[in-house]
């Protein structure tokens, strides 16, 4: 077997089943603000929690997957997470009052946690090492592409049908992320006996890789960003009475993900970090930047492209540094590491940032965004750029 090929049978599996299980959340995630409100007459506030709670359950799942995928097997927490994650799906049918709609949001959220992160740590191990940066660029587009299918589809069918399609679709969808995924081959993690007995504590170690931090760290402050656009896009394109074009803003963004990938996880692979991740960080300032003065479609439409290039290349390529900085057993910390940084920069985003509206409003809101990303340029080359530097310099000069 050829041990620099990355297009196998189940990466390929393991990207499409990824694919449907984001499909699903990003979908729910769209119209259960407005499903809360009309079945159960909840307010904005709740109505907020029945969608972002999802992201706390993933949350509080990553947090022990990454420490108990080696201890417990990759397999078992692989397929356990997938199989609660669909029977779940099935009990938004009898939901009947808004605490009982919370606790399966909770429960659903965590399953995805559980699931995402076990098929990231097989992924991971199973793209040649000289081919990570791409391999991990195109693993990634998978959710990349659920983000964007996801809002659109859920928009469309709650325009055209009822709450039950919505809910029928995403069955489906989850139905189809586990039995494809029955079909592949899933490797246990190579660790030795203490290695094992060593992750089998109760340290902070334990819960995060210590050496994927400080690019965690960037991408929390870059998903918190994100949170910014996920969240108050279409209030922002009421506001300037562009709602019609704003439902391709996800679309344009996955398209330029799409024609970025190719070429920035091999450049990442062969020229190193700083090279992708410096012009990232400026496109997503640009790209906010523009958004804040959007008067008309294209302009909407051009922003969600320069944020496609930016917050897209970075998502993918501060994963694929998370990795490589990491040793070998713990991948899988270290993929749950990344996953709990970005998840909390997502998730705390729309609390805080839903006290700036009212003061400066939506322009002010993502010309403030855009001084926020341009800091954190001077904040990467801080924890990560300098060192990577130093370390290409040490190569050119040997």
């Amino acid at each position: 077997m050829n041990k620099s090929k990355l297009w196998t049978k189940d990466f390929i599996i393991m990207s499409a089943s990824t694919f449907f299980g984001g499909l699903t959340f990003y979908l729910l995630i769209t119209t259960l603000t407005v499903y809360a409100v009309e079945e159960f007459n909840a307010s904005q506030s709740m109505a907020g929690l029945a969608s972002s709670i999802f992201v706390v359950g993933a949350l509080v799942s990553r947090l022990f997957v990454g420490k108990y995928i080696e201890i417990i097997g990759r397999k078992k927490m692989l397929y356990g997470g997938l199989f609660l994650f669909l029977i779940v799906m099935l009990l938004y049918f009898i939901v009947e009052n808004m605490n009982v709609l919370l606790f399966i949001r909770f429960v659903h959220g965590a399953a995805f946690g559980v699931f995402t992160t076990a098929i990231a740590t097989v992924v991971m191990d199973i793209i040649p090492n000289a081919r990570r940066g791409e391999g991990i660029s195109y693993f990634s587009l998978s959710i990349a592409l659920a983000m964007a299918v996801g809002p659109f589809l859920g928009l469309y069918i709650s325009q055209q049908g009822s709450f039950t399609v919505i809910f029928v679709v995403c069955t489906l969808f989850s139905l189809i992320s586990t039995i494809i995924l029955l079909f592949v081959h899933i490797p246990e993690g190579d660790i030795t006996k203490e290695q094992l007995d060593a992750m089998k504590g109760f340290k902070l170690k334990d819960f995060f890789e210590i050496k994927a931090i400080p690019i965690s760290i960037i991408i929390a402050i870059m998903g918190f960003a994100y949170s910014g656009i996920l969240s108050f896009i279409n209030s922002y394109a009421k506001e300037i009475d562009l709602i019609d074009t704003a439902s391709f803003f996800f679309i344009v963004y996955a398209v330029f993900i799409l024609i970025s990938r190719p070429f920035t996880g091999r450049l990442l692979d062969k020229k190193g970090d700083n090279i992708v991740m410096y012009p990232a960080l400026i496109l997503f300032v640009i790209g906010l930047v523009t958004l804040s003065q959007v008067n008309q479609g294209f302009t909407l439409l051009l922003a969600g492209a320069l944020i496609g290039l930016g917050f897209g290349t970075m998502n993918s390529c501060c994963q694929a540094i998370a990795i490589k900085e990491s040793p070998r057993h713990r991948v899988g910390l270290a993929t749950s590491t990344f996953f709990t940084f970005m998840d909390s920069g997502v998730g705390i985003g729309p609390l805080l940032l839903g006290f700036i509206i009212p003061i400066v409003g939506f322009r002010g809101l993502y010309l403030t965004l855009a001084v926020v990303v341009f800091a954190s340029i001077f904040l990467y080359y801080v924890l990560h750029g300098k060192k990577k530097r130093t370390e290409n310099n040490n190569l050119q000069a040997s």
